[in-house]
């Protein structure tokens, strides 16, 4: 497998993993919190030296690629659809806020921030994870269209799940940035999806 491959398989990944992340917060109120943990730190990684440090270690990526073989290969149920909708209005969102220079200056400036931050809070922290938040609704949100994320309206109307649930978002952007960095197109998610398929479960097997 090549390693182009491999960087698409991984960002993909990412951003199926913020949605399934997103999908169990609006559904439960909770969500995995080392995967949720892995796409938090994503968003500190501002420059990684490889496609994998933006993540940590494939382990952290267990999720996405588990929800990514999953979704391309079984299509069929209720869950699938609306984890496929987050990932499509995330994909959308970003190709925006690519064609926005100044958003995009503007996000690194609150990232940053947020990193500062962290010298005095862990990356779980309510008050990162709020500020996270923020930076989504401040900057991706007014891009539009809104992502209208679907769950349990008592868990939806809960603050703390708003925020997680942006924050995620946030993260899922980043991965959509990897994607198209690492040379990431629609034609891939159409035609080399078989290929992804394959390469995340060798990832997997890794785990």
């Amino acid at each position: 497998m090549s390693q182009d491959l491999q960087d698409r398989t991984l960002a993909f990944a990412g951003i199926w993993q913020a949605a399934a992340l997103v999908e169990e917060v609006a559904r439960t109120g909770q969500c995995k919190p080392d995967a949720m943990k892995s796409c938090l730190n994503s968003l500190m990684a501002t420059d990684p030296n490889s496609t994998l440090a933006v993540y940590g270690s494939m382990a952290d990526l267990k999720l996405g690629f588990e929800v990514l073989v999953d979704q391309l290969e079984n299509q069929n149920n209720q869950r699938h659809i609306m984890i496929t909708r987050y990932v499509i209005g995330l994909l959308a969102l970003e190709k925006k806020l690519a064609k926005r220079g100044d958003q995009m200056n503007l996000l690194a400036e609150r990232i940053t921030q947020v990193k500062r931050q962290l010298a005095h809070f862990n990356i779980e922290d309510e008050q990162v994870i709020a500020n996270l938040a923020s930076v989504y609704s401040d900057i991706i949100s007014p891009l539009g269209p809104r992502i209208q994320v679907s769950g349990k309206p008592e868990i939806l109307q809960q603050t703390s799940a708003q925020y997680k649930i942006r924050a995620l978002l946030l993260a899922g952007i980043r991965s959509c940035v990897l994607w198209r960095q690492v040379g990431g197109k629609r034609r891939h998610i159409i035609f080399s999806r078989k290929k992804m398929v394959q390469q995340a479960k060798l990832n997997l097997a890794r785990v």
